[in-house]
């Protein structure tokens, strides 16, 4: 098998023009599948890293008033914080495996009738 072969066919009809709109409307179901998980799973990310960021400031000291029961707190929160990240990644796999499903059927004709089949 000719590996260096079907590479190059692969990268010359990934920058061939793509003229036809049945091509552009499987990539634009493509995008509306994902779409979702991957804004949630940036969005929730993001914000699971700030928690934990905050939960270090106070258990260190540098926000807050100093006291061990910030220092509780700072590590209750901190916690938080990981478990949300933590959770971040089974929660994409779930939203993005609920978006594939939802256009399979769609994504599945359109390149049926791109193919030829």
């Amino acid at each position: 098998m000719n590996t260096d072969k079907i590479y190059a066919e692969q990268l010359a009809n990934e920058y061939a023009p793509k003229d036809t709109s049945k091509v552009i409307a499987l990539r634009k179901l493509d995008a509306r599948a994902k779409l979702p998980a991957t804004v949630f799973t940036y969005s929730f990310g993001i914000i699971s890293a700030l928690v934990l960021g905050v939960g270090m400031c106070l258990a260190m000291g540098q926000i807050g008033i100093g006291t061990p029961s910030s220092f509780v707190l700072g590590i209750v929160i901190g916690i938080i914080g990981m478990v949300g990240m933590g959770a971040n990644y089974p929660i994409y796999k779930r939203i993005l495996e609920n978006g594939k499903k939802k256009y399979a059927f769609e994504i599945m004709e359109l390149a049926k009738e791109i193919s030829g089949n």
